[in-house]
C-alpha cells in the first residue's frame, strides 16, 4: 500500500506527499477537488481509471500538471524505483 504524509490541511489547500514502492499502489479513489501534481522524481506511473482504460503517466522531477475534481482512479508503480509527488487539493 502506498503511504501518504499529510503536510497542509487548512480549508483552502490539501496538501499530501504521497510514496508509492515498486509493486504498490494508490486504492481506487475519487478527488473532490480540482488538484495539483508535483513530481519529486522521474519515473512512469500506471493510472488505472474507473471505467478501466489505463494513463500511462510520465513524471518529471519538478514539472506540475493539473487534474479536474472527479477523477476516478488507481495509481500503481509497476517499476522497480519508488515514485513520490506531491499533491495538492484547491479546497475553496
Amino acid at each position: 500500500m502506498a503511504t501518504e504524509e499529510r503536510q497542509i490541511d487548512n480549508g483552502i489547500f490539501r496538501v499530501t506527499k504521497w510514496t508509492i514502492e515498486p509493486g504498490d499502489a494508490i486504492p481506487m479513489h475519487v478527488h473532490e477537488f480540482e488538484y495539483a501534481v508535483v513530481p519529486l522524481v522521474t519515473e512512469t506511473m500506471h493510472v488505472i481509471n474507473a471505467d478501466g482504460s489505463e494513463i500511462v503517466a510520465e513524471l518529471h522531477n519538478g514539472q506540475s500538471y493539473t487534474r479536474p475534481s472527479g477523477a476516478e482512479h488507481t495509481v500503481q508503480n509497476r517499476g522497480t524505483r519508488r515514485i513520490e509527488f506531491v499533491e495538492v487539493e484547491k479546497l475553496a
